[in-house]
Protein backbone atom coordinates (compact mmCIF):
# COMPACT_ATOMS: atom_id res chain seq x y z
CA UNK A 1 0.00 0.00 0.00
CA UNK A 2 2.58 2.78 -0.32
CA UNK A 3 1.76 3.44 -3.95
CA UNK A 4 5.05 1.87 -4.96
CA UNK A 5 5.69 -1.75 -5.95
CA UNK A 6 6.92 -4.58 -3.76
CA UNK A 7 10.46 -3.98 -5.02
CA UNK A 8 10.79 -1.30 -2.36
CA UNK A 9 10.97 -4.17 0.14
CA UNK A 10 12.27 -7.03 -2.01
CA UNK A 11 15.36 -5.31 -3.45
CA UNK A 12 16.74 -3.96 -0.14
CA UNK A 13 15.99 -7.31 1.53
CA UNK A 14 17.91 -9.20 -1.14
CA UNK A 15 20.88 -6.84 -1.03
CA UNK A 16 21.11 -6.38 2.75
CA UNK A 17 20.12 -9.79 4.13
CA UNK A 18 21.23 -12.12 1.35
CA UNK A 19 24.15 -10.02 0.06
CA UNK A 20 22.93 -10.28 -3.53
CA UNK A 21 24.45 -7.79 -5.97
CA UNK A 22 22.18 -4.84 -6.88
CA UNK A 23 21.89 -5.85 -10.55
CA UNK A 24 20.76 -9.37 -9.66
CA UNK A 25 18.33 -8.11 -7.01
CA UNK A 26 16.67 -5.78 -9.50
CA UNK A 27 16.52 -8.62 -12.03
CA UNK A 28 14.82 -10.88 -9.49
CA UNK A 29 12.35 -8.10 -8.75
CA UNK A 30 11.51 -7.79 -12.44
CA UNK A 31 11.01 -11.56 -12.72
CA UNK A 32 8.56 -11.43 -9.81
CA UNK A 33 6.75 -8.53 -11.47
CA UNK A 34 6.01 -10.26 -14.79
CA UNK A 35 3.53 -12.95 -13.56
CA UNK A 36 1.84 -10.45 -11.24
CA UNK A 37 1.40 -7.96 -14.08
CA UNK A 38 0.05 -10.64 -16.43
CA UNK A 39 -2.51 -11.80 -13.87
CA UNK A 40 -3.57 -8.20 -13.18
CA UNK A 41 -3.90 -7.59 -16.92
CA UNK A 42 -6.06 -10.69 -17.32
CA UNK A 43 -8.32 -9.71 -14.40
CA UNK A 44 -8.72 -6.13 -15.65
CA UNK A 45 -9.49 -7.39 -19.17
CA UNK A 46 -12.08 -9.81 -17.77
CA UNK A 47 -13.72 -6.98 -15.79
CA UNK A 48 -13.70 -4.64 -18.82
CA UNK A 49 -11.43 -2.16 -17.06
CA UNK A 50 -9.01 -1.67 -19.96
CA UNK A 51 -9.05 1.17 -22.46
CA UNK A 52 -6.80 -0.10 -25.24
CA UNK A 53 -6.72 3.27 -26.99
CA UNK A 54 -5.18 4.79 -23.85
CA UNK A 55 -3.08 1.76 -22.91
CA UNK A 56 -1.26 1.20 -26.22
CA UNK A 57 0.85 4.42 -26.17
CA UNK A 58 1.62 3.84 -22.49
CA UNK A 59 2.72 0.28 -23.24
CA UNK A 60 4.84 1.40 -26.18
CA UNK A 61 6.66 4.13 -24.25
CA UNK A 62 6.93 1.84 -21.21
CA UNK A 63 8.73 -0.82 -23.27
CA UNK A 64 11.05 1.81 -24.76
CA UNK A 65 11.76 3.33 -21.34
CA UNK A 66 12.32 -0.08 -19.73
CA UNK A 67 14.73 -1.07 -22.49
CA UNK A 68 16.74 2.15 -22.20
CA UNK A 69 16.66 1.96 -18.41
CA UNK A 70 17.93 -1.61 -18.39
CA UNK A 71 20.79 -0.68 -20.73
CA UNK A 72 21.70 2.21 -18.44
CA UNK A 73 21.39 0.09 -15.28
CA UNK A 74 23.64 -2.67 -16.60
CA UNK A 75 26.29 -0.12 -17.53
CA UNK A 76 26.43 1.34 -14.00
CA UNK A 77 28.54 -0.03 -11.19
CA UNK A 78 26.43 -1.87 -8.55
CA UNK A 79 27.32 0.67 -5.82
CA UNK A 80 26.20 3.62 -7.97
CA UNK A 81 23.02 1.78 -8.95
CA UNK A 82 22.33 1.10 -5.26
CA UNK A 83 22.77 4.81 -4.48
CA UNK A 84 20.38 5.83 -7.27
CA UNK A 85 17.82 3.29 -6.06
CA UNK A 86 18.20 4.51 -2.47
CA UNK A 87 17.73 8.12 -3.62
CA UNK A 88 14.64 7.12 -5.56
CA UNK A 89 13.18 5.39 -2.46
CA UNK A 90 13.99 8.44 -0.34
CA UNK A 91 12.22 10.79 -2.76
CA UNK A 92 9.20 8.50 -3.11
CA UNK A 93 9.01 8.04 0.66
CA UNK A 94 9.04 11.80 1.18
CA UNK A 95 6.34 12.22 -1.43
CA UNK A 96 4.15 9.57 0.22
CA UNK A 97 4.60 11.22 3.64
CA UNK A 98 3.71 14.61 2.16
CA UNK A 99 0.69 13.13 0.39
CA UNK A 100 -0.43 11.45 3.62
CA UNK A 101 -0.21 14.65 5.63
CA UNK A 102 -1.92 16.75 2.98
CA UNK A 103 -4.84 14.30 2.67
CA UNK A 104 -5.26 14.11 6.47
CA UNK A 105 -5.18 17.89 6.69
CA UNK A 106 -7.93 18.24 4.08
CA UNK A 107 -9.95 15.44 5.75
CA UNK A 108 -9.62 17.20 9.10
CA UNK A 109 -11.22 20.42 7.84
CA UNK A 110 -14.13 18.78 6.05
CA UNK A 111 -17.49 18.60 7.77
CA UNK A 112 -18.73 15.12 8.54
Amino acid sequence: GMGIGGGTILIPALTMFLSIDQHKAQGVNLLFFIPTALIALFVHKKNNNLEFKTALPIILWGVIGASLGSLLATSLKPELLRRFFGGFLFIMGGYEIYKGFSSKKSDFFQKK
